[in-house]
């Protein structure tokens, strides 16, 4: 079984994110890749009423992607993102290995761990969605999740707009303002010749731990080749949303009550 060190521990402390390698077993990298076609095209046995489904954009410009709301939106491959795939026994059985059982251990020791986000986030052949940079922040939610990630189930690269990332830029909430952690236009100006800004270019099946703070984004895609990737939060499951007054998330992935 795969192990993270403490060396990696600290690694990712200092830099804000640590790649884990190629370690998502073949089957279930192929068995993912064929369930989000599925999922896309209406094919999966799926309450898609119960799933947060949003269209790319015609234009790459963020504000021009489809609405994301509840329902499934047309047969195409052409979504840029679905939410609450734990609900998916292809996709929650990949976030319950025990890899991640670990990394859930490390940050929140015995207590339920939760999904606040397991999502696919996808770059089209030929278009794709320009996600400007931002830290993963909710201000709605009394405390801050502590861990994402992110597997790419296709190869990633700056060609098909891979996530760009600035390291050990995780220790600051930059835009404490924005309910969703956006950087303004003039804060992600200042980090456009940043030394420490890197793309995270990625073979099919590796997988990248990030404290999600630190800032990132990503460009459009510019081959005829689609980019998908499966980003997953991972939270404090007693975590509340100020919003709703309640739980943000009843999808315990490790601990007592974890999903089946």
């Amino acid at each position: 079984m795969v192990e993270i060190s403490d060396a990696q521990w600290a690694e990712f402390d200092t830099e804000g994110f640590l790649r884990l390698g190629q370690i998502v077993p073949d089957a279930m990298l192929r068995a993912m890749q064929q369930r989000i076609d599925e999922i896309m095209l209406g094919e999966a046995d799926l309450d898609y009423d119960r799933m947060l489904m949003q269209l790319d954009s015609n234009d790459g410009a963020y504000d021009s992607a489809g609405e994301q709301t509840r329902g499934h939106k047309g047969k195409t491959l052409n979504y840029r993102k679905i939410q609450l795939l734990e609900r998916d026994p292809v996709f929650l059985a990949y976030m319950q290995l025990p890899i991640f059982a670990e990394a859930a251990g490390h940050f929140y020791g015995d207590l339920p761990v939760a999904a606040f986000r397991a999502m696919f986030m996808n770059k089209p052949a030929g278009r794709g969605t320009a996600l400007p940079l931002h830290q993963d922040r909710w201000r709605a939610l009394d405390r801050d999740p502590k861990l994402t990630i992110y597997t790419a189930l296709d190869p990633a690269n700056e060609d098909n707009g891979c996530i760009e990332i600035i390291p050990r830029t995780q220790h600051q909430l930059l835009n404490p303002q924005h309910p969703s952690g956006f950087l303004t236009a003039a804060m992600a100006q200042a980090f456009d010749d940043d030394p420490r800004r890197i793309p995270l270019v990625l073979a099919a099946g590796e997988v990248v731990l990030l404290n999600p703070w630190t800032v990132h984004g990503s460009g459009v895609n510019r081959t005829n080749h689609s980019r998908r990737a499966f980003s997953v939060c991972l939270m404090d499951a007693a975590t509340m949303s100020l919003r709703y007054k309640r739980l943000a998330s009843r999808s315990i992935i490790f601990g007592e009550g974890a999903m089946q």
